[in-house]
């Protein structure tokens, strides 16, 4: 039987990937912290078809507390997939000391478990924001010109570079996928989509940044659980950096009319300053994803949009 450990399984996209590998036989290992960033209780109920499953272990711990994870974890596993990490550009700013001790020595954690252990498969969650405010659109892994305007983003750097050092001395395959705006059911309530249709819901104001002209590269979750699992198997090289995205860029504007029109309410918005860390546009040249992993993006947006919505109303 195959195994997988996967950190951070409880979240949005951990839960959707968690349950792909238990229907497909993997044992898998959950090692989730619980983070209160957003509410424990909604990440235990994105678990909740996997409690139980002969094949499924959860494991409360943090990344950063090492000798726990030796402790509490068997290292018999053929895969990390390592999606747990503090989450959120803005709120990095605030506490970006926390950030660097989460997202850059968890990591680091990880990758010296991942060499104690033998284990020879690597994927790392990064972030589109690793770009930040570069021009030069679509934006491709080889274009080396990064430029983060967040401590979150540094943190995502970080991680890559610290795969390429165990890659190379150590024999890991390191994969880090740069996410794109991941959206779909269970979508993390900080999230602009998720925030403005609970928003909508409730008849209050949506906060719009700016004059609703920023642009993002939104990707359906299935797509992106589509791009890991292609990854857990890629045997190609040692070290790769993958963007994971949807090749179209969707405004702000257009992205609250199509939630008006999946939810069947109207948006109020409310106009306020552009934040700090805030990139004006994110759009990923998918054609390395899709030369190396077959990726293939294939819910189309507003498609998208109508099955969160679906999820979000029948819990409402």
């Amino acid at each position: 039987m195959r195994r997988a450990l996967v950190t951070g399984g409880a979240g949005f996209i951990g839960s959707h990937l968690v349950e792909k590998l238990l229907a497909e036989g993997w044992r898998v290992t959950v090692v989730d912290n619980f983070d209160p960033f957003y509410s424990p209780a909604v990440k235990r109920a994105n678990l909740a078809r996997c409690q139980g499953h002969p094949n499924f272990q959860l494991v409360e711990a943090d990344l950063r507390d090492l000798s726990a994870l030796r402790e509490r974890l068997t290292g018999d596993y053929e895969v990390i997939v390592h999606l747990a990490a503090k989450a959120g550009v803005r709120p990095s700013l605030q506490d970006p000391l926390a950030y660097q001790e989460v997202n850059v020595r968890g990591t680091q954690n990880l990758l010296e478990l991942a060499k104690e252990w033998g284990v020879r498969q690597f994927v790392f969650a990064s972030s589109s924001s690793v770009y930040g405010v570069n021009p030069r659109v679509p934006w491709r892994e080889d274009d080396h010109v990064l430029l983060p305007i967040s401590p979150y983003a540094s943190t995502k750097v970080s991680g890559e570079l610290l795969g390429h050092v165990y890659s190379h001395l150590y024999g890991i395959r390191f994969l880090a996928l740069r996410l794109f705006t991941v959206y779909g059911p269970r979508q993390r309530p900080d999230l602009a989509i998720h925030k403005f249709a609970r928003q909508m819901l409730r008849g209050g104001a949506v906060p719009v940044y700016g004059n609703g002209s920023s642009r993002r590269d939104y990707t359906y979750v299935d797509d992106v659980v589509a791009g890991l699992r292609a990854a857990m198997e890629f045997d190609g090289s040692r070290y790769e950096v993958i963007n994971l995205g949807n090749n179209r860029t969707v405004s702000l504007r257009e992205m609250i009319r199509a939630l008006e029109e999946a939810l069947g309410v109207e948006a109020r918005c409310e106009y306020l300053p552009e934040q700090p860390g805030d990139v004006p546009q994110t759009w990923a040249d998918v054609s390395k994803a899709k030369r190396l992993l077959g990726y293939e993006p294939r819910t189309e947006f507003k498609a998208g949009l109508r099955a969160f919505a679906q999820w979000l109303l029948s819990g409402w």
